[in-house]
């Protein structure tokens, strides 16, 4: 393998397979970057044996030379030297060969480094996943459904399938859930283009959607998926990134969301996020994170916690509407935080059945989103 190539180009091929390199790995092979070189161009790939990421570099961009090949090949790099050091290098070029025992000489400007490298023969076979059924969304509704649901999986393994979001799709619309027993998210989106096709139960780590969202692009640029029996593959321009799809079967959560209520808010979500954070300040030095919210005869929303060590805070704000029986409820203040950082309405509806039922919020421009809180129950 002898090749030249733009370092800009195989720095950004490099950043996005490195994600799918495990620090912890035991398999020193998967510690590195396979390169395939032939006449077409240059193909990345990395494994954690749960994700796979392969990034495609050609030949030629638009009238650019970005590739020139001089002898095709395979070689697997350790990656964390590797990635370091491409950053580092001095020239806007990087010659790069192999030679016996797939040593790797690479050279830009006055810069040359001698690697070791590993036999590719023993890198791990991508997975193969018949394409039959693919869906497309839009980049950017992708990373937004992420964000919204993706902080409410568990992070206690001792439940492996909770720490993934459960997705499905039938009658063209796409489906989130995220729960971790105290909190569920949901998010929801039409499709354009899925019809005829349904899945569910289909479960992706939270940890693999965070290193997907990182990868997918800002812009308007259609994500293909591919969803098989025990792997989804992601197609973003040039990437493939496969996910091991969690075993197990996600909890109904349907029951737990309510379908009526006694009490409805409507809330401005800054200023309604604004005071919980001040509560939080003292809740958190009681390491418990309640905050209570109750109705006043005045028709004001009181929010108030305290700490035994440092004292009390409270404060009213007043509501947009409110309609219902009156109300006093105590919840944690951090995952009330970590919805209100997702929410882009301006407004936001807070309902209950109760002092110990879960406690609904929904954005009030965004009819797809919903979210539930589990209530304290508190003695005073």
């Amino acid at each position: 393998m002898k090749i030249s190539i733009m370092k800009s180009y195989l720095n950004e091929s490099i950043q996005q397979v490195s994600k799918a390199i495990s620090s912890r790995t035991t398999i020193p092979i998967l510690g590195g970057i396979k390169f395939d070189v032939n006449h077409q161009g240059v193909t990345l790939t990395a494994s954690d044996t749960d994700i796979s990421i392969q990034s495609f570099i050609p030949l030629e961009e638009g009238d650019k030379s970005v590739v020139q090949v001089e002898q095709p090949g395979s070689v697997v790099l350790p990656a964390k030297f590797f990635v370091e050091i491409i950053k580092k290098l001095p020239s806007q070029e990087v010659h790069m060969e192999v030679k016996e025992n797939f040593n790797t000489f690479i050279s830009a400007g006055a810069t040359e480094i001698q690697l070791v490298g590993l036999d590719p023969e023993e890198f791990p076979v991508l997975p193969s996943i018949e394409e039959n059924q693919t869906v497309s969304i839009p980049g950017d509704l992708l990373k937004n459904m992420i964000k919204q649901t993706v902080f409410s999986i568990s992070t206690h393994e001792t439940t492996p399938i909770l720490t993934g979001v459960l997705w499905s799709l039938g009658d063209n619309e796409l489906k989130f859930v995220a729960t971790d027993r105290h909190r569920l998210a949901t998010r929801s989106a039409m499709l354009d283009n899925a019809e005829g096709i349904r899945f569910n139960n289909v479960v992706i780590s939270g940890k693999t959607l965070n290193e997907l969202s990182k990868i997918v692009p800002d812009q308007n640029t259609l994500v293909d998926i591919v969803v098989a029996d025990n792997q989804v593959l992601f197609k973003i321009d040039r990437v493939l990134f496969y996910s091991r799809i969690l075993d197990g079967t996600y909890p109904d959560t349907s029951r737990i969301i309510p379908t009526s209520y006694k009490t409805e808010l409507v809330l401005d979500t800054k200023k309604l996020s604004e005071s919980i954070d001040r509560a939080y300040l003292l809740s958190r030095e009681e390491k418990t994170n309640i905050v209570r919210m109750q109705t006043m005869d005045s028709g004001t929303i009181e929010i108030s916690s305290s700490s035994s060590e440092l004292g009390k805070v409270r404060e009213e704000i007043e509501p947009a509407e409110f309609t219902g029986d009156p109300l006093k409820i105590s919840f944690n203040s951090k995952y009330m935080l970590d919805v209100l950082k997702v929410v882009e309405s301006e407004q936001l509806m807070i309902a209950f059945t109760g002092v110990m039922s879960p406690i609904i919020l929904k954005p009030l421009d965004d009819s797809q989103s919903l979210y539930v809180i589990l209530p304290y129950r508190t003695t005073n």
